[in-house]
């Protein structure tokens, strides 16, 4: 039998810190600024796994 893995669809303000190798005040940074997107489930600010991935394309685009 195959198992698959489940991939995170949302991430903590931590976790994306330590995906894009940045700190938690940049991050949050980037969020007050607008340039990363978040959610807020209950007290907790999330962010989509794909807002990480748009925010990486747009450095990309930005160099």
């Amino acid at each position: 039998m195959v198992e698959h893995a489940v991939l995170p669809v949302l991430c903590t303000v931590g976790e994306a810190a330590e995906a894009l190798r940045l700190s938690r005040s940049v991050i949050y940074e980037l969020i007050r600024s607008g340039r990363l997107r978040t959610v807020k489930q209950g007290r907790r600010r999330l962010v989509p796994v794909h807002a990480l991935e748009e925010f990486v394309a747009s450095l990309d685009g930005a160099s």
